[in-house]
């Protein structure tokens, strides 16, 4: 089933272990099907070192297990929520990567500083409120996907593909799982210099919205001109 599809998300999972923002079995990558309405995702507590296309799993978006012999992974619920409630993500990736991670455990957004960010986000990295009692013992990685969801009313999610868990970590999408691969990297990254800025000049002094403005609309605006036609 969606044989296609599953190779494409083992091998988002192996480029996100080969550009060093998982280890072990920490994070995962899933695609979907829009057509079919099915989810091909990463199997639960397997490797990177070991996985292969048969280990993906298939599931709906009712998080039924629809093809394959394994678990999917313990945070399939905040994926597929995040497909019922985004239909223009095509891939989802959750990674505990160590600079997003910090930013997440401080309950902090990331703020736009530079252009880098500028580039791939129209604004700040949010970060979304620290999940209840009550959410964590009704529905952990569901309540967690709507957490996500609420965050951005009244954002794009296509122009902020990327967001930080309170006490957790990030989670970035994309129209593709390659494409959701590229903004956790990017994620990591600009966590990783907004950290050094911090230390280097006790602050956070933001971008100019112009030039935040100019960069984000070179790559993704209407009349985009940046890159090869």
């Amino acid at each position: 089933m969606l044989p296609e599809l599953r190779k494409r998300v083992l091998d988002a999972n192996l480029e996100l272990n080969r550009r060093g923002v998982v280890i072990y079995t920490w994070g995962n990558v899933s695609g979907i099907d829009r057509e079919s309405g099915l989810v091909v995702i990463k199997p639960s507590g397997v490797s990177y070192d070991e996985m292969t296309v048969d280990d993906m799993v298939v599931v709906n978006l009712e998080n039924e297990t629809v093809w394959g012999s394994k678990k999917p992974s313990s945070d399939t619920r905040t994926h597929t929520c995040l497909y019922r409630n985004f239909p223009d993500i095509g891939g989802v990736v959750h990674t505990h990567s160590p600079h997003a991670v910090g930013w997440a455990q401080a309950r902090m957004e990331i703020p736009c500083l530079g252009t880098t960010q500028a580039d791939y986000c129209s604004g700040p990295i949010p970060c979304t409120a620290p999940l209840t009692p009550e959410q964590v013992a009704r529905d952990y990685e569901g309540e967690t996907g709507e957490t996500i969801v609420r965050t951005f009313e009244g954002r794009d999610p296509m122009a902020q593909p990327m967001v930080l868990l309170a006490g957790h970590g990030p989670f970035a999408w994309g129209r593709t799982p390659d494409d959701a691969v590229h903004n956790a990297v990017v994620l990591e990254k600009c966590a990783e210099m907004a950290t050094i800025t911090r230390i280097a000049c006790g602050g956070l002094p933001p971008l100019e919205d112009y030039v935040l403005d100019y960069h984000y609309q070179r790559k993704h605006g209407a009349n985009a001109w940046y890159g090869q036609k």
